[in-house]
C-alpha cells in the first residue's frame, strides 16, 4: 500500500518540475511573457488546486479515500496529456486548471489513509517515506522530462508523461482497502459515546473551528503557507535561471537536477522520518525545533545559490537546500495527524495546503515572474538571479512559525490525545 501511494504520488507531482523544466521552451513557442508564465504556473494552477482541496478533503473523511485517490488519478493523467496539444495561453490555462483539480485529490487523501494505518510513534516515518514521492517526482520529471524535451519537444513530453498515470489509477482502484469501521462499529460508538458517531456529519464550518482553536495548527499553517511562498517562488524559476545565467541546455538541466534534487530529497525525507521517529517518537516540540534549525539552514544556503560565481557551487548549494527542506516533511505532516480528530484529518491537510498552495503555488512564481520584468531594465538577463536572491532569505519568516509551534505543541497534544483515548477507554469497558 505505502508503495504505491508514493508511486501514485511521484506521478501527481512529476509534471510541475518537468513544466518548470520547459518553461523558456513555452515561452518561445506561444510568445508568453514572464509574468504570464508566473500567472499560469502559479495563481491560475494554485486557486483550483487549493478551492477544489477542500471539497475532495470533504469527500475523503467521510467517503471512501481509495476511490478518491483513483478517480483524481485518472484526472490529472488526462490533463497532464492534454497540456501537449495547448496551442496559445488561454488552452495553457485552462488544461494546467485542469490538472490541479486532479492532483488536488492524491496527497491529502493519502496522509490520511496512511495515519490509520501507522500509530502515533511510526507516523514520522511513514508519512516521510509517503513523502519521498516529491524527490522521485523530481528525478523522473526532471532527467525523464529533460530529454523528452530534447528529443521530442514539450509537447509530446507531456503526453508521454500523463498517459502511466491511467494504469495506477486502475491498481489504486483494484487493490488498495478502505479501513475504516464498518457501519456496526459505529453503532457501537454511538451507543457509547453518541459524539463519536456524529463527527462524520461535523459541518466544514465546524471542522475549521475546531482547527483553527489549535494553536499549534495555525502556526504550523502559517509555517507551511510561508515556506510555499518562497519554496514555488523559487524552485518554479530555477531551470530558466540555469539557462539565462549559465547556458545549460534542457538536457543538461534534467539531469543534474534529477541527481540532486532526487538524492537530496531521498536522504532528506528519508533521514527526517527516521530520526524523528526513533529518537523522538514522542517529542514532537524536539521534532518542531529541528524543523526551525533546518529552515533557517534553508535561507543561508538558497541564497548561497545566487551568489555563487559557478553552476557547479549553485547545483551543491541546491541539493542542501532539498535535504533540510524535505527532512521537516515527516514531523510536520505527522504531528498535524495526531493533533486531530481521525475524521478530520484529510480536511485538516486540505486547509494548510488551501492557503499555502493558493498563497506559495498561486504567489510565488508570480511573484518572482514580476520582479524579474521589474529588474530587467537595470540588470538585463540576469534579472532574475536578482529577483531570486532576493526570495531566498524568506524561509526565515517560516522557521519562526515552527519555533512558535514547538511552544505549544506538548499542550495541544496532550489535549488531543486526552480527548482521543477517552471514548477508547469507555468502549473497552462498555
Amino acid at each position: 500500500m505505502l508503495l504505491l501511494l508514493v508511486v501514485l504520488l511521484a506521478f501527481n507531482f512529476m509534471d510541475r518540475f518537468a513544466m518548470g523544466l520547459v518553461l523558456q521552451d513555452i515561452k518561445t513557442d506561444l510568445k508568453l511573457s514572464d509574468t504570464q508564465l508566473g500567472f499560469v504556473t502559479g495563481i491560475a494552477f494554485a486557486v483550483f488546486y487549493s478551492v477544489m482541496g477542500i471539497p475532495i478533503a470533504r469527500w475523503a473523511d467521510r467517503g471512501n479515500r481509495v476511490t478518491v485517490i483513483s478517480l483524481t488519478a485518472a484526472l490529472w493523467s488526462v490533463a497532464v496529456a492534454l497540456c501537449g496539444v495547448a496551442g496559445n495561453f488561454a488552452q495553457l490555462l485552462l488544461t494546467r486548471s485542469a490538472v490541479a483539480v486532479g492532483e488536488a485529490g492524491g496527497f491529502v487523501p493519502g496522509t490520511s489513509l496512511l495515519a490509520d494505518y501507522f500509530g502515533r510513534a511510526e507516523r514520522p516515518r511513514a508519512l516521510a517515506l509517503y513523502a519521498l514521492g516529491g524527490p522521485l517526482s523530481i528525478i523522473v520529471g526532471y532527467s525523464l522530462g529533460g530529454w523528452l524535451n530534447e528529443l521530442y519537444g514539450w509537447r509530446v513530453m507531456f503526453i508521454l508523461l500523463g498517459a502511466p498515470g491511467l494504469v495506477l489509477a486502475a491498481l489504486a482502484r483494484l487493490t488498495l482497502q478502505e479501513p475504516r469501521r464498518s457501519n456496526s462499529t459505529l453503532r457501537v460508538v454511538a451507543t457509547v459515546q453518541p459524539d463519536a458517531a456524529l463527527a462524520v456529519e461535523l459541518s466544514l464550518k465546524h471542522v475549521c473551528a475546531t482547527l483553527w482553536a489549535n494553536a499549534t495548527y495555525r502556526q504550523l499553517l502559517l509555517c507551511l503557507s510561508v515556506m510555499f511562498f518562497f519554496i514555488y517562488g523559487i524552485v518554479q524559476w530555477q531551470p530558466a535561471f540555469f539557462v539565462r545565467s549559465y547556458g545549460l541546455t534542457a538536457g543538461q538541466i534534467g539531469t543534474w537536477f534529477a541527481v540532486i534534487y532526487g538524492i537530496g530529497g531521498v536522504l532528506g525525507n528519508y533521514l527526517g522520518g527516521e530520526l524523528a521517529s526513533r529518537y523522538a517518537a514522542h517529542n514532537e516540540q524536539l521534532q518542531l525545533k529541528v524543523v526551525m534549525i533546518a529552515m533557517a539552514c534553508c535561507a543561508v544556503l538558497s541564497t548561497g545559490i545566487y551568489l555563487s560565481p559557478s553552476h557547479y557551487l549553485a547545483l551543491a548549494l541546491m541539493g542542501g537546500v532539498m535535504f533540510t527542506l524535505t527532512a521537516c516533511n515527516g514531523p510536520v505532516y505527522a504531528t498535524i495527524q495526531t493533533l486531530v480528530p481521525e475524521r478530520m484529518r484529510a480536511v485538516s491537510v486540505a486547509v494548510v495546503l488551501f492557503f499555502a498552495n493558493l498563497i506559495g503555488m498561486g504567489l510565488g512564481p508570480l511573484a518572482a515572474g514580476a520582479l524579474s520584468d521589474a529588474l530587467r531594465p537595470r540588470v538585463g538577463e540576469e534579472s532574475l538571479r536578482y529577483a531570486l536572491l532576493i526570495l531566498a532569505p524568506g524561509f526565515l519568516w517560516a522557521a519562526w512559525h515552527a519555533w512558535r509551534a514547538s511552544k505549544t505543541v506538548t499542550r495541544d497534544l496532550a489535549t488531543a490525545l486526552w480527548e482521543l483515548e477517552g471514548p477508547r477507554e469507555q468502549l473497552h469497558g462498555w
